[in-house]
């Protein structure tokens, strides 16, 4: 069959609408018809920096319907409705058999975009197209692997669940399992975008005493008190000086790293706001080398925390998100600042880029 996606060939050129021929489900595999894709920021890092195999269709947080599986699927069936997991669980290799789904060994192809049996559904002309972490969820339809699909209950709208496949639940996990956010803790989370936002909610919902969200955009801080944050700053100058009064000199327990472009001024801002024994955590992501004074975590004990999806076990954790949200305890809905077409995605990623979404969101038409 065929079907319209948004690809990158190059590097730094914008994403180009085509059409791609596109093969059946093989063994234990699934065609999706895809219902909605978040325009995460992580694919504009591809689009504008590489890192990755190309051409590769773009989008990794996805939801969508199942239409048609191969053989041996047992996941899922024709006619389920399923949030796109950016990174696979197979359920079987050592980190999935101890509650380490966001390190299964699946995930390995993410930046090729080929199924496990290593080879490509997308194609054109002869060439071989990958999809963004396996999941490729800026086509209309795509073939994945069953171990990236996740069942969604009938009541939850496709354009959550094309979020909490990666944003939500990255955000959500880096407070509640990577940093570790426990009662009467004060939690610092730096960037408030569609990860850090949730960042915020974990923290909050964990129980964090106070949450202090910090980022230069004053919309954004408006929006991060909405969702939870108890103080909002533009720069980490002012949220030390209030951090230092809350905590009688104490500083914070938990800081989160959130911020689209990580750099190393983050890095230092972050760790000198962390208090004794206290956790920084890595979330965002960039391209720069980590430079630190010598003894800066070893003088207080701090420790840095690499954190991959938040440290999530999809197959528990977006079903799991989505009941708190469903009950009433977090906000997902409002993360959604505006939808675009297919033929709108530069746009889309424009608007992420001037700082107008908390997050955009793709709904295909068919």
């Amino acid at each position: 069959m065929k079907t319209r996606a948004a690809v990158l060939r190059k590097a730094g050129t914008p994403w180009e609408i085509t059409e791609l021929e596109l093969d059946p489900p093989k063994a234990n595999e699934v065609l999706i018809q895809m219902e909605a894709a978040g325009l995460c920021h992580s694919d504009e890092h591809i689009r504008s920096k590489g890192m990755a195999r190309l051409p590769m269709v773009g989008g990794h947080e996805g939801a969508g319907v199942v239409v048609e599986t191969g053989p041996g699927v047992t996941r899922v069936k024709v006619g389920d409705r399923v949030s796109l997991s950016y990174i696979p669980v197979c359920g079987k290799c050592r980190y999935c058999s101890t509650g380490k789904q966001n390190l299964c060994d699946a995930g390995l192809y993410a930046g090729v975009g080929c199924l496990p049996d290593k080879t490509f559904r997308f194609h054109q002309d002869g060439e071989d197209f990958g999809g963004m972490c396996v999941v490729g969820s800026f086509a209309e339809y795509a073939v994945l692997s069953e171990w990236s699909c996740v069942k969604i209950e009938d009541y939850v709208p496709m354009e959550i669940a094309a979020l909490v496949s990666c944003g939500v639940t990255t955000g959500f996990c880096s407070a509640i399992y990577a940093g570790d956010v426990r009662v009467g803790d004060v939690a610092v989370i730096f960037g408030t975008g569609g990860v850090g936002m949730n960042a915020v909610q974990g923290a909050r919902y964990a129980g964090a005493k106070h949450v202090i969200a910090i980022d230069p955009n004053p919309w954004k801080q408006q929006q991060a008190l909405d969702f939870g944050a108890t103080h909002a700053f533009g720069d980490p100058v002012k949220a030390k000086e209030v951090l230092i009064d809350l905590t009688r000199g104490q500083l914070a327990d938990k800081v989160i790293c959130t911020v689209g472009e990580m750099d190393n001024d983050v890095v230092k801002a972050a760790v000198d706001m962390t208090g004794k024994a206290g956790t920084i955590v890595m979330t965002g992501v960039g391209y720069y080398e980590m430079v630190l004074p010598g003894g800066i975590l070893i003088g207080y004990h701090r420790r840095m925390q690499g954190s991959l999806f938040g440290g999530a076990n999809p197959l528990y954790d977006i079903p799991m998100i989505l009941s708190l949200w469903h009950e009433g305890h977090i906000k997902l809905s409002e993360l959604i600042t505006k939808k675009y077409t297919l033929d709108e995605i530069n746009d889309g990623y424009q608007d992420l880029m001037d700082g107008k979404n908390i997050r955009g969101v793709v709904v295909h038409s068919h």
